[in-house]
């Protein structure tokens, strides 16, 4: 992705961070969304001349992008290149798109990096995507003369522990960053449920989808609760089978009981991820903005890049959740957002929801 963005020839850092952006948002249909909260997060010294260097690529943005009553209002971009049908230059499946998409979000919000001008952030994202979780990493290449510029802007805010020429060790706080990370020993342990000892909540019995039985299901529902459904069902970014989303919103919730050998895999996968809190929470804003809805449990640690079992995800959410990094609208899926914990410090969506919304299925 950090490739097919330095080989369109844009003029400066501006245009080329906001180029991954979209880029990534677009890589499976052509189209992403942006809105103006994505463009005053990346703190660009001239939108306007970023989005103009993209038009005379031939990417359609419509002007509402910076004219609209509402900044949270997600405009469609289209990437000519990345609609083709054959030989398109981001060739990503749904999974490694919305890992990837995740990954940016994380990284360029960084607290080392997440107030440092473009040039940085953007160096930021090619040497996290050039290391190892054992923080080693080489400069590439392709790395932009303004971003090779702004390393030691990197080494100096703590991104880095150590730069050399052609070479650099990422600083261990953002080691969760790295690009060219292998499983480790926590999660390769984590990962086999049927391992002596560990049993797993039972299946749910199949669910049948009816199409009839949903269309109904969403006549009867309340017009606020049916908007969210609709948001989430025709979400062109999850590309979702309608028989997932009507388990989903139709299922019978049942208790979940967490066993011991789950709670201790959580506890020590989070004394290796002590920002979880307002980084899920982090996640959850850039999903929204994308989406148009919130992320579910399984979207938020693949995003996250949590590589644990299905099991484990669900206790980590409960805890975020119980600790007020979170909250949603339960037993309403795909509507996680920024809790009272992340809002103390400043993490939240954009007021553009009204309260009625609000009160059915979440902002």
């Amino acid at each position: 992705m950090l490739s097919y963005v330095v080989s369109l020839g844009l003029p400066d850092p501006d245009a080329q961070l906001v180029a991954v952006v979209v880029a990534i948002r677009a890589a499976r249909g052509g189209v992403g969304n942006l809105t103006g909260t994505d463009l005053s997060a990346l703190r660009l010294s001239d939108a306007r001349g970023a989005v103009d260097a993209l038009r005379a690529l031939g990417w359609q943005v419509d002007d509402a992008l910076f004219d609209g009553d509402d900044p949270a209002t997600p405009v469609p971009v289209t990437v000519p290149d990345l609609a083709r049908e054959a030989d398109r230059p981001l060739p990503f499946g749904k999974n490694v798109r919305s890992r990837v998409s995740g990954w940016t979000t994380r990284a360029l919000s960084a607290k080392p990096v997440k107030k440092l001008p473009p040039a940085a952030r953007l160096a930021g994202l090619f040497l996290a995507a050039h290391s190892t979780s054992e923080l080693h990493g080489q400069i590439p290449p392709d790395l932009p003369e303004a971003c090779r510029a702004a390393l030691p802007d990197l080494l100096r805010k703590g991104f880095l522990a150590e730069l050399s020429e052609g070479r650099c060790r990422l600083d261990p706080a953002v080691r969760h960053l790295s690009g060219l990370r292998r499983p480790t020993e926590e999660e390769r342990a984590a990962e086999p449920a049927k391992a002596e000892g560990k049993t797993v909540p039972p299946r749910m019995p199949d669910f049948q989808f009816d199409a009839a039985a949903w269309s109904a299901w969403k006549t009867v529902a309340t017009p606020a609760l049916r908007r969210h459904v609709e948001t989430v069902e025709y979400c062109a970014m999850c590309a979702l089978e309608p028989g997932r989303v009507a388990e989903a919103f139709m299922g019978r919730v049942r208790p979940q009981f967490f066993p011991k050998w789950i709670k201790d895999a959580y506890g020590d996968w989070k004394d290796s991820h002590p920002d979880r809190g307002p980084q899920a929470a982090e996640f959850t804003v850039a999903f929204r903005a994308e989406h148009g809805h919130g992320p579910s449990y399984n979207q938020l640690c693949s995003g996250m890049g949590w590589g644990v079992n299905r099991s484990v995800r669900g206790f980590i959410v409960q805890r975020l959740l119980a600790n007020e990094w979170l909250m949603d609208t339960s037993p309403v899926p795909w509507t996680l957002r920024p809790g009272r914990a992340a809002q103390d410090q400043g993490i939240a969506l954009p007021k553009a929801r009204s309260s009625t919304v609000a009160a059915h299925v979440g902002p």
